[in-house]
């Protein structure tokens, strides 16, 4: 919700993922980089492996599948699997083909070989001897038969290193028995600080399905409270630390998953389910407890009133309504909807729309990321749709107002705890990280300016063609590839030009909106309450090296959940195209020597096209295989533009037809093959 895609990171709602991106990484840029200055000037970098300072194996081991190639130690031992049968037969030796193809085959012996030949396993590597061409292993457990979406997703979440095991019962023990009800006592008059707001008009929006609730929203007119002509806006977040205790098992797992992850058809929640969906999710109409911020607004301009700062404070409220984006949309729009909710809806709107007006001003990016939304089988959970993810004024709305309790967030901790405050920083980037979009609007004929992050705003806005309505979404999809990650960091860390957040144009910022996900906001919540003088702060707040290392964790921890949640949308997306093919528009984001890049707005797919046959017709391989195809083209890096060997000529952001369909493959793999269609 907090709208940081254009700073090189998403916060995925539940049902939405981000599309697989090609060559995401600034380190394979600089690769080919290198590798076209070699061309040109006939050295080539050079190096030899002396020595290995530390293996890097993994302990839970490699996602992987039996070699039965032909010709093969695999197909020699897939005979040996055959006869496998009793318990008396000997050890097979197999080659097995881990699912990362960086990685060599590796060599395991078993005597369940007849039992795994179609599966999708987990092997762990034992050594490498130094006169074998693959490392030595062994077989651990199988995750399911090839293909299948549960197997497929096990191997996505172990090659992430996202934990899916269930919770221990020392965790469990931390959670507070269920049913959980408000307490007068106990919350109220025994915590003073906490202000009784249940008759507060609140209500919650979120995509559809959502049941871990972090935020809810209010607005009231302050006329009756004697500042005619104002507005208190509330956000009103989850008090999720009343419940996780430093030092306890509970908060110690947290820690160590540092987020939720999002995949297509699941949630692996970074907490118990019953404090996520229940005791912490802010439902409509149950009382629950909250960590509130109130901002005073002229109703006017609909901006911050100059000179009065945010209000922080614990409270307990009961919302009004868990309604959905299209919902409240929908109450918004209707011109005949004058329900209090419904106006309270309209003036939450009309202070985003000044908010984001402000925020566009100072500089702050709107770029794009594709995101796709499937519609799963209720029982089967294969996909039965797949397309572009819809944003409405809705999404918008809470956006902004999760962007404003953040950066005030962000100001209240450093205030108090200048050396360690957890912050959230997105660097500006390098000046060779824009030169894939350079290079494609130069040969565009379009100019752009990247020398701020304003500068590089005001260009995107102007690089618009009336006959082409999707080229300025293309130009803002090639900008946010350029971006670098944001990340975690202590303040003591860096000097105040090194923590703003570049994307946003916030010279501070960090997250508060959403602790039920993330440990993050955890950890803020925690730094409120003691700035606030709440609660006593725990000692690893006040220990710089210790945050940092938790900072660390979660930035490790976010970077493999988002690589899990791309592998998922790859992987249903595999399964969706399994069953039928698709004939649709493409654009060319990239070229290459041997093939284009295209991009598929419909399903939010990107991959490479590599030209393979005289009718110019291509095949995605989404490891890179089949370099070398594609002899008689001629590759222009500065026009941007490839020409076949028929004599074809395609340039960047060019639009084409394209069929996607699955192709098999030898050694039961399989790949997303997309085809271009002749020109009608």
């Amino acid at each position: 919700k907090e709208g940081e895609g254009a700073a090189g990171e998403t916060n995925e709602p539940e049902g939405v993922s981000l599309a697989p991106q090609v060559a995401e990484d600034v380190s394979g840029d600089d690769a080919a980089k290198s590798a076209s200055g070699a061309r040109k000037n006939g050295a080539v970098p050079t190096g030899r492996v002396v020595g290995i300072v530390k293996r890097s194996w993994r302990e839970r081991g490699y996602a992987a599948s039996v070699d039965l190639g032909p010709g093969s130690a695999g197909a020699a031992a897939s005979s040996a699997a055959a006869a496998a049968t009793t318990a008396a037969a000997r050890a097979a030796y197999l080659l097995a083909i881990p699912v990362d193809r960086r990685l060599p085959k590796i060599r395991i012996s078993t005597r369940q070989a007849a039992a795994i030949v179609d599966q999708r396993i987990v092997v762990v590597i034992d050594g490498w001897p130094a006169d074998s061409p693959y490392p030595e292993g062994h077989y651990v457990k199988s995750l399911g038969k090839l293909g299948d979406a549960d197997a497929e997703t096990a191997a996505v979440l172990l090659e992430a290193d996202v934990d899916d095991r269930p919770f221990a019962p020392a965790v469990h023990a931390c959670v507070p028995p269920l049913p959980w009800r408000f307490d007068q006592r106990e919350h109220l008059t025994l915590q003073p600080h906490r202000e009784d707001l249940r008759e507060l008009r609140v209500c919650s929006v979120d995509p559809p399905g959502c049941r871990d609730i972090d935020d809810a929203l209010s607005c009231r007119a302050l006329d009756a409270d004697g500042h005619p002509g104002m507005l208190e806006l509330g956000v009103h977040i989850a008090d999720v630390t009343s419940f996780l205790h430093p030092e306890t098992a509970m908060d110690a797992e947290a820690c160590r998953r540092g987020t939720s992850t999002y995949l297509v058809q699941r949630r692996l929640d970074m907490l118990p389910k019953p404090l996520t969906e229940d005791i912490c999710s802010l439902r409509g109409g149950v009382e629950r407890l909250a960590f509130s911020v109130f901002f005073r607004f002229d109703a006017q301009t609909n901006l911050p009133v100059p000179g009065v700062s945010p209000r922080f404070t614990k409270s307990v409220i009961k919302s009004n309504a868990a309604l959905t984006y299209a919902e409240a949309q929908t109450m918004m729009d209707d011109a005949g909807d004058d329900a209090p909710l419904t106006v309270d809806l309209r003036g939450i709107n009309a202070c985003a729309r000044a908010l984001r007006r402000r925020r566009l001003d100072a500089g702050a990016l709107t770029l794009a990321s594709p995101e796709v939304r499937f519609e799963l089988d209720k029982e089967t959970s294969d996909p039965l749709d797949v397309g572009m993810y819809v944003t409405r004024e809705a999404n918008q709305m809470v956006e902004e107002m999760m962007l404003l309790a953040n950066v005030a967030s962000a100001e209240a901790i450093l205030k108090a705890y200048p050396s360690h405050a957890l912050l959230r920083r997105h660097p500006t980037p390098a000046p060779r990280m824009f030169d894939p979009l350079l290079k494609a609007c130069a040969a565009s004929g379009v100019v752009i300016d990247v020398t701020s992050s304003r500068a590089l705003a005001d260009s995107l806005d102007a690089a618009v063609r009336p006959e082409d309505p999707y080229f300025n979404t293309l130009l803002r999809i090639v900008a946010t590839r350029c971006m670098s990650q944001a990340v975690y960091c202590v303040s003591g860390a860096h000097a105040a030009p090194e923590r703003v957040h570049y994307g946003l144009a916030a010279p501070l910022y960090t997250h508060f909106t959403s602790p039920i996900r993330r440990y993050a906001d955890v950890v803020v919540h925690r730094l409120l309450n003691a700035a606030l003088g709440l609660e006593k702060p725990d000692a690893s707040l006040q220990d710089s090296e210790a945050l940092r290392l938790v900072a660390d964790n979660i930035n490790m921890r976010h970077r493999n959940s988002q690589m899990a949640a791309r592998a998922s949308v790859e992987l249903h997306t595999h399964i969706f195209f399994r069953k039928k093919a698709a004939e649709t528009e493409a654009r060319v984001i990239r070229v290459r020597a041997n093939g284009i890049i295209v991009f598929v707005p419909k399903f939010g797919i990107e991959a490479p096209v590599l030209f393979d046959a005289p009718e110019e017709s291509g095949v995605v391989d989404t490891a890179g295989a089949g370099a070398g195809r594609g002899s008689g083209t001629v590759l222009d890096e500065e026009a941007m533009t490839v020409t076949t060997s028929t004599g074809k000529v395609w340039r960047v952001f060019d639009a084409l037809r394209v069929r996607i369909e699955i192709e098999e493959l030898a050694a039961r793999r399989s790949r997303l093959a997309i085809r271009i269609l002749p020109d009608m």
